[in-house]
């Protein structure tokens, strides 16, 4: 068990002078106006975020220790340690014991809720697990900021997929969780890359590989998506779908007739990079964590853009994506949780975030950081936002939608197929 009253009486020493740092000095001059207001106002802030980090260096004895968890990616893993060393040289009276641990973030939820106690202080989480970290008690409000204001440093969107209930809970930290199509431009036209009929076609005639992790919901929902149909979370977290539908029908017998190129490849991550570095794989659907395999792959062909069309019924229809962000929480149950909050403050301002597009080219979501971000990946994302939404879906959705990929790429699309999946998608949640 940690100390969690400990961490309670650092969070109040902090909160007794600031109540605080960025945002509620300002209310109290709303009856004021006038540029001396505000920059009396903005100075008292300043000086209040300050007196809540001395207090907090003042109140603090022996060493602190953090755990951290993010990516377990080579790159992510080294630039939150420079970060993270950084963080410890601006505070140099203090003891720190920060340590870095590997979690995907895609396993992130599952590992924290395995044991919320047990789990790191500080961990980066994508917005879709948000929901069912803050039911479990395993994310502390962030009810004040000491170093910005992320209202006025990051996209509006990305701090409203941090809230919950009305509450903020993930400090913003990249804006680029979502997906599109690398290709390599030294093989494949942009006419070859506009739609999965004219992609599959060429990779055949090259002898070459392309694809999509069909079996995967991340990205199967794209073709569903895209062809019509509807898939929403109700509050409960159970699901609405009607992808055994008339047109849900069209669309897995279209992609199904897609997966029948023996071009056509449905790789995991690791699968998809071994091929990749192996020259088999010209043209597939990836995010930004791969932006440097791609682009060491194809080299000068180097090339990005939305997702491919693909034929329902005769008509061209966009494939659509889930589009999110990425967030640095603190546990509830964080050992030190002054330090913890600063901390996360730290790996999520725009130098931090500026360094993590450096090392990663994921984007980021402060707004500073993000104009001096500028990518071939950036690029092909923001062409396919148009076409993505918020990921937004109940947990009984993954496995039946994993189990109709797999379906759909042997060849066994019916009707009695698509029925099965969507009452495993649509069960109530117990």
């Amino acid at each position: 068990m940690k100390k969690k009253l400990l961490s309670a009486l650092l969070v109040s020493a902090m909160a007794t002078s600031a109540f605080v740092g960025c945002g509620g000095a300002a209310e109290e001059t709303t009856a004021e106006t006038g540029s001396t207001t505000e920059e009396s106002a903005e100075a008292t802030e300043e000086a209040s975020s300050e007196d809540a980090i001395a207090n907090l260096i003042a109140a603090t004895e022996g060493t602190v220790n953090i755990e951290l968890w993010c990516s377990e990616t080579e790159e992510y893993q080294t630039v939150m340690k420079e970060r993270c060393d950084a963080f410890e040289a601006e505070y140099p009276d203090v003891d720190f014991n920060i340590t870095i641990g590997a979690v995907s973030e895609a396993d992130m939820k599952d590992r924290v809720l395995e044991d919320v106690e047990a789990a790191a202080d500080v961990y980066v989480f994508p917005d879709d697990q948000l929901e069912a970290l803050v039911k479990a008690g395993a994310l502390n409000e962030v009810a004040a900021q000491y170093t910005y204001d992320m209202n006025e440093t990051d996209t509006a969107a990305t701090v409203e997929a941090g809230q919950y209930d009305g509450k903020q809970y993930g400090y913003p930290f990249t804006a680029s969780n979502g997906y599109f199509l690398y290709y390599d431009s030294s093989v494949l036209s942009e006419e070859d890359v506009a739609s999965w009929e004219a992609l599959t076609a060429k990779a055949e005639e090259l002898g070459k590989e392309v694809g999509c992790e069909v079996a995967n919901g991340w990205y199967l929902y794209g073709f569903f998506q895209g062809a019509g149909c509807t898939l929403t979370e109700n509050e409960d977290q159970s699901n609405n779908c009607d992808w055994n539908s008339e047109t849900g029908l069209a669309a897995a017998e279209s992609l199904q007739s897609i997966a029948s190129s023996s071009a056509f490849k449905s790789y995991g991550n690791d699968d998809l990079l071994a091929n990749l570095n192996d020259g088999k794989v010209v043209a597939y659907v990836s995010g930004t964590w791969n932006v440097n395999a791609f682009s060491e792959a194809y080299g000068d062909g180097y090339a990005a853009t939305k997702l491919p069309t693909f034929q329902v019924n005769g008509e061209d229809k966009q494939m659509a994506s889930y589009s999110g962000y990425k967030f640095v929480g603190v546990n509830a149950y964080a050992e030190n949780t002054g330090w913890s909050m600063l901390l996360a403050e730290y790996l999520t301002n725009a130098e931090t975030q500026e360094a993590v597009y450096a090392a990663t080219g994921e984007g980021p979501s402060n707004t500073e950081a993000l104009a001096q971000a500028s990518s071939v990946a950036l690029d092909a994302l923001a062409a396919q936002s148009e076409f993505a939404e918020l990921q937004r879906v109940g947990g009984n959705y993954w496995t039946p939608a994993e189990s109709l990929g797999k379906n759909i790429l042997d060849g066994k699309v019916s009707q009695e197929v698509l029925d099965d999946a969507v009452a495993g998608i649509t069960q109530p949640v117990e």
